[in-house]
């Protein structure tokens, strides 16, 4: 068995999400339901996510719709309570320099992008779904294989513009120094929200349960740390209607 809780994990909440995973741990105990002690932040997350004995994970909407949905159970949605979007719901924010003199989406259309992998749904079916109607796609990108990552190479000028998570970007501008140097530059429609899976077999309503106990039973400090508010459900087909870049975009 396995368990992996490490797509908003960096050091400084890395302490809360050992406290919430023994909080949810407890919880599916009491539910009959084993799982380990320690979770596998470390490990590649498809070596976790496809793993047949997978407990619970978060995975993204768009590995999720293009690559697990037949193979994991849907659990639910943690709500980040993210501005301007319904429970669940998150966005990306659209980076830029402060001090870069340009105001609109379309004056970036020939600078350098940053982004953290093409499988990203905040990092990179979100963008390239909201720059459409503005008839571009960037041409210069670069691969940062992370949205912070992503933010510092705007901040140091290795590159223009970059599209993060909603959450992480929150994250950064509490914890990263080099947030001073970036401003939002636009926001993108909301999608559903990064889910927690479990394996094929996995009984999703008992590990819901157990989860919502875990969020309702955090410290004021550890919510606040976590950003979390609560456990929503948000079918498949919400996840599925989502559109995802074509081959090669």
């Amino acid at each position: 068995m396995i368990a992996s809780l490490m797509m908003y994990l960096r050091p400084e909440t890395e302490a809360a999400y050992a406290r919430y995973w023994a909080l949810i741990r407890a919880g599916l105990s009491r539910r009959g339901i084993d799982a380990p002690e320690n979770l596998s932040n470390d490990l590649p997350p498809f070596d976790v996510w496809r793993n047949p004995g997978l407990v619970l994970s978060q995975t993204c909407g768009m590995p999720y719709r293009n690559l697990l949905k037949d193979d994991v159970t849907l659990v639910g949605t943690p709500d980040f309570g993210v501005e301007g979007c319904p429970p669940g719901y998150y966005r990306s924010v659209l980076i830029v320099r402060r001090d870069d003199p340009r105001k609109a989406l379309t004056d970036y259309a020939q600078a350098r992008f940053a982004y953290n992998e093409t499988g990203s749904q905040s990092g990179y079916a979100a963008p390239y779904a909201h720059c459409l109607p503005s008839g571009f796609w960037f041409e210069n990108r670069v691969q940062s294989r992370g949205h912070r990552l992503s933010a510092r190479m705007v901040a140091e000028r290795e590159a223009d513009i970059a599209s993060l998570d909603a959450v992480t970007w929150r994250d950064i501008e509490r914890y990263d120094d080099f947030a001073k140097d970036l401003r939002v530059l636009d926001l993108t429609e909301p999608t559903p929200g990064l889910p927690y899976i479990a394996g094929p077999d996995a009984d999703g309503e008992a590990i819901f349960a157990a989860v919502s106990d875990a969020i309702a039973g955090l410290s004021s400090t550890d919510r606040q740390v976590l950003g979390l508010r609560d456990l929503v459900r948000i079918s498949a087909r919400d996840y599925l209607s989502v559109t995802s870049p074509p081959p090669g975009a």
